[in-house]
């Protein structure tokens, strides 16, 4: 009977030690990986890939379907561009039609028909232009919204307290700046975790917008965004602005943006280019005298 009860203690006791072994996460993992979906919780991330943490991983791998069934979406890449053909209002309408389409999603190509413009600039890296921009928007009272990618958020922190404290909206242009199309859903939303995670941790700021990269998006990518709480931006101006060794002549580029002024403008800008930096304020001037006003995407 005694060695019984001893073998019964021993069994008891293996089982035991198997259970916890075998879950290899610690309480606060747990509670910071219970849902992806809820980009205000503040979860702790170190600089490493977010495929290493167990927590975020392991919220992406249990959540993707939780709202989507993304398999039935389509998943083709689509690259944006607003085209030239243009309404009687000079509205892109491309950016009409693709709002009517895809605005379900919380995409926004176009803002409302009113004399609003949205700047945005995507912030890829610095090359000593964004505080003269900054400083133009400070001297005309003018919002913008600024897409970070997480290159961006290590090395210019004095730039992004200052966009916050002077009232702009950060918005999430991924950690990676992967073309989101030509990956999972799964590694898709880790991606726009980390980056909100770390912009939350060190800035103490929740973004709610998202830029995909290099404007390539598809319809299961706009949902797999609005699942984790964003809404997905395009613009209906662009121009390249981007290459830093032969930028657009300034009077030229400053024509462009003006005759392309429409209601529920958002214009794509690019800080790195000297020229938007030059002409910004010109640009802002001639907006203000058709009637217009500025906000930043909320």
């Amino acid at each position: 009977m005694k060695k019984t009860l001893t073998l019964v203690l021993a069994l008891a006791m293996c089982c035991m030690c198997f259970v916890g072994c075998g879950t290899d996460t610690k309480p606060e993992d747990k509670e910071n990986s219970s849902s992806l979906m809820t980009p205000s919780r503040g979860n702790e991330h170190s600089d490493t890939d977010p495929s290493t943490s167990q927590g975020t991983a392991a919220a992406a791998n249990s959540q993707t379907t939780a709202k989507q069934d993304y398999d039935s979406l389509n998943g083709d890449k689509i690259g944006w561009g607003q085209g030239y053909e243009k309404d009687a209002d000079g509205i892109p309408t491309s950016c009409t039609q693709m709002q009517a389409k895809l605005g379900k999603y919380g995409a926004m190509f176009i803002g409302a028909k009113e004399k609003t413009i949205y700047l945005t600039f995507d912030q890829g890296y610095e090359n000593g232009f964004t505080a003269t921009i900054l400083d133009t928007l400070k001297e005309k009272k003018v919002p913008a919204t600024f897409f970070l990618t997480y290159d961006y958020c290590k090395t210019e922190e004095v730039l992004i307290r200052r966009m916050i404290a002077e009232g702009h909206t950060l918005g999430n242009h991924s950690q990676k700046h992967k073309s989101f199309p030509t990956i999972s859903v799964s590694e898709a939303q880790q991606d726009i975790d980390f980056m909100h995670q770390h912009v939350k941790n060190v800035y103490g700021y929740d973004m709610k917008v998202f830029r995909f990269p290099m404007g390539e998006y598809s319809e299961r990518m706009l949902a797999a965004v609005q699942d984790y709480g964003y809404k997905s931006i395009f613009w209906s101006f662009a121009y390249k602005d981007w290459v830093t060794d032969a930028q657009p002549d300034k009077a030229e580029s400053l024509q462009k943006l003006e005759e392309n002024l429409h209601p529920g403008a958002i214009y794509l800008l690019h800080s790195v280019s000297s020229t938007n930096a030059a002409i910004l304020g010109d640009f802002i001037d001639y907006a203000l005298a058709q009637g217009y006003t500025f906000a930043a995407i909320a």
